[in-house]
């Protein structure tokens, strides 16, 4: 599926690896005009290098993780991009633990990047989208539409979190913004290759494990999810609004 977002400006956060990055790079193919958000501006310029720089392309380093830090983040996309058409909410941490070793900092931390991150991006974007009767695209997951012990109990709650408030944003916000969430299983990125494969005591098995998870007997590239992401944005999916996408093998079929 081919896409035209010629001159479109896109704001992605956690535009510098995995899903983000790739959904960068396929804005960028489609003729978009890109802010990409990293945590620092190293890794932000770093990203934008790796892109190719150009005109097209803006810099808007900071932390999701902060009301502060999103507002910065979003006034830089602002700025640089000149308003603001689609904002993609793809900034993330995952990790799991049994919740008798789950501390304060560990919910927070959770909580703060997946859910207040996503809240306070869109709370500060809202008046440039408006003005651009433009939308929005979550990065959820499929732990956030069921339970999964793999990935952690606090992780599932905070991307159910996303979930809701997608649902819930796509009613407030209608008939002007639509709201949309994808929802993943495994996708072959950093942070899945460190938290499940590299840190298990047997990587191999692992692997073989996240392989075997979703019915479909695979673990997601990164380029599907933005294509999918792509298509939430685009004039093709006008009606579509309050939607969780799920792009996961199967893995939610019976739930």
């Amino acid at each position: 599926m081919r896409f035209d977002f010629t001159d479109k400006r896109v704001l992605v956060t956690g535009g510098t690896r995995g899903i983000g990055r790739a959904t960068a790079e396929a804005f960028l193919e489609a003729g978009a005009r890109v802010a990409v958000n990293g945590r620092t501006p190293a890794s932000t310029s770093s990203a934008i290098a790796a892109l190719g720089s150009g005109a097209r392309l803006v810099s808007a380093p900071g932390d999701v993780a902060t009301a502060s830090g999103c507002k910065a983040i979003v006034d830089a996309a602002i700025e640089g991009l000149g308003g603001l058409d689609m904002l993609v909410n793809s900034a993330g941490v995952g990790d799991s633990g049994p919740i008798e070793e789950i501390d304060e900092a560990f919910w927070d931390e959770m909580l703060a990047v997946n859910l207040k991150g996503t809240f306070f991006c869109i709370r500060w974007a809202l008046g440039a989208l408006r003005e651009s009767k433009g939308n929005i695209v979550n990065v959820a997951s499929d732990a956030g539409l069921m339970g999964d012990v793999g990935s952690g109990t606090v992780y599932c709650a905070s991307k159910g979190g996303v979930v809701n408030m997608t649902r819930a944003m796509a009613l407030e916000l209608a008939p002007d913004v639509r709201v949309n969430c994808v929802c993943p299983g495994y996708v072959d990125t950093d942070m899945v290759r460190r938290d499940g494969i590299d840190r298990a005591a047997d990587p191999l098995a692992a692997e073989r494990a996240l392989i075997d998870y979703a019915p479909l007997k695979r673990i997601a590239a990164p380029s599907e999810i933005a294509t999918s992401i792509l298509y939430m944005a685009s004039d093709d999916a006008r009606f579509v609004t309050g939607a969780a996408f799920q792009i996961d093998g199967g893995s939610t079929a019976g739930q």
